[in-house]
């Protein structure tokens, strides 16, 4: 298992999320993470590289899958990419837990996803989203869910869907990282942590999402998460 400790979400304020959202849904998107303090090298690739992955026509995508709008679809991908990176960070932070993600990377996740998403979004079901979410969330994956689902108004029946198709993404993005810019053995953490931050998350988010899954909560953590995150939804709508 990729580790057990982490969820949360966040309620209204300005903040500014990553390039999926619905005011800048494709080519900006490495500009305005550049302009959110972006600056450290490694950050800055593999936001780029998601912003880049989780463009207008992925959403375009994404939403037929789902069977909803474009815009319910880019709320819910704000929400869930920062949980989705927060649990990676979570499960990094040990050293066992680090060599197991490491592992996997190199085994299963070279980036090469990202060249034809497409075809990967076409036939999710037959992907590995549904291993990859059991490793990062355990038995808190019904709670991540539901704070994906209460931060973005996204109907719960269409998360577990949309996160099986993030899923491969993220570990794609992470993995290309690795390989073009050695992200290594101590480095997974601070990475994946400044990542989540940037892309919607921040310092409250992961702690939340650590204490949530180290103690095994859920109610009121989902509730606390859930808050967090909507503050990136929709760019602070």
């Amino acid at each position: 298992m990729l580790g057990d400790n982490w969820l949360r979400s966040h309620a209204s304020g300005p903040k500014r999320a990553m390039g999926f959202q619905r005011i800048c849904p494709h080519d900006c998107t490495l500009e305005a993470m550049r302009t959110q303090g972006g600056s450290e090298e490694g950050i800055m690739d593999l936001t780029g590289l998601l912003n880049s992955a989780l463009n207008s026509d992925t959403i375009r995508r994404i939403s037929q899958q789902l069977g909803v709008d474009e815009g319910a679809t880019s709320d819910a991908i704000q929400a869930a990419v920062p949980m989705l990176l927060g649990g990676l960070a979570n499960q990094s932070a040990s050293q066992s837990g680090e060599a197991s993600l490491l592992g996997a990377l190199d085994r299963d996740h070279d980036g090469s996803i990202l060249d034809d998403l497409g075809e990967f979004l076409g036939d999710y079901l037959s992907g590995r989203g549904a291993g990859i979410l059991g490793h990062i969330f355990g038995a808190q994956e019904g709670a991540v869910e539901r704070g994906v689902s209460q931060a973005s108004g996204l109907d719960l029946s269409k998360v577990g869907p949309l996160l099986m198709m993030l899923a491969p993404i993220v570990m794609g993005a992470l993995g290309r990282a690795r390989r073009e810019e050695g992200i290594g053995a101590g480095d997974l953490p601070r990475e994946l942590g400044n990542a989540a931050k940037q892309t919607g998350g921040d310092q409250g988010l992961l702690g939340a999402l650590s204490s949530m899954f180290d103690m095994n909560r859920d109610g009121s953590a989902v509730d606390d998460i859930a808050g967090m995150l909507s503050r990136a939804v929709g760019g602070g709508r």
